[in-house]
């Protein structure tokens, strides 16, 4: 496994229709970018999904993104290509890597990660705030105007304004811990057992 300073990590992430009774949860936009310690960030990438239902009122509350944003979108299959030229060979990064994997089955075998998990880093590295969602890390630490210098335009649950958002904050915790100079796996499977002790009391 190669040292931090030497890895490439792509962050992915994915806003959905939202889930309601006897419909499953399916994704309508989809985003990714990039960023290593040599080249920066760059490589964003983002493309509403289409879906076979309708997007659920309390999803579109959230992301603002209704059917007349998925006419004549792609399907994820359709764009296979795409995420494997971006993730493969890549960790990959997300915050709350839960949703990402699961939608990601669409493409069984695919082999991308490993995978790191910025909301288990930060509750590792971070146990006692009282908030770790990505938006309220993002203020805590002051990175919201960097993200936004590179996704102009856009905000929270955009799928690209996330995932450069997961890499900002990525970046930040390799900077002040630091974790350059230590293997790419440390990221992996950090230590959580701080936030949990904390959580139980």
């Amino acid at each position: 496994m190669p040292l931090v300073r030497h890895s490439r990590f792509t962050a992915i992430d994915f806003e959905s229709a939202g889930a309601a009774r006897g419909v499953a949860d399916r994704p309508v936009q989809v985003g990714l970018a990039s960023w290593s310690l040599a080249e920066g960030h760059g490589g964003g990438f983002v493309s509403h999904l289409s879906t076979d239902g309708p997007v659920q009122w309390s999803a579109r509350k959230v992301h603002g993104i209704g059917p007349e944003d998925l006419k004549d979108a792609p399907s994820l299959l359709s764009l296979w290509p795409e995420l494997k030229a971006r993730l493969a060979g890549a960790m990959v990064v997300a915050h709350g890597k839960g949703t990402e994997k699961r939608f990601l089955r669409a493409f069984p075998g695919h082999g991308f990660g490993p995978w790191i998990d910025t909301l288990l880093l930060a509750r590792a590295a971070w146990p006692d705030l009282p908030d770790h969602s990505l938006g309220a890390l993002c203020e805590q630490w002051n990175l919201t105007e960097k993200v936004r210098s590179i996704v102009p335009d856009k905000s929270w649950h955009d799928a690209r304004f996330d995932a450069v958002a997961s890499l900002v904050l990525l970046e930040h915790l390799v900077d002040e811990l630091p974790l350059a100079d230590l293997p790419a796996e440390h990221l992996a499977k950090p230590d959580t057992s701080v936030w949990h002790r904390l959580k139980r009391r």
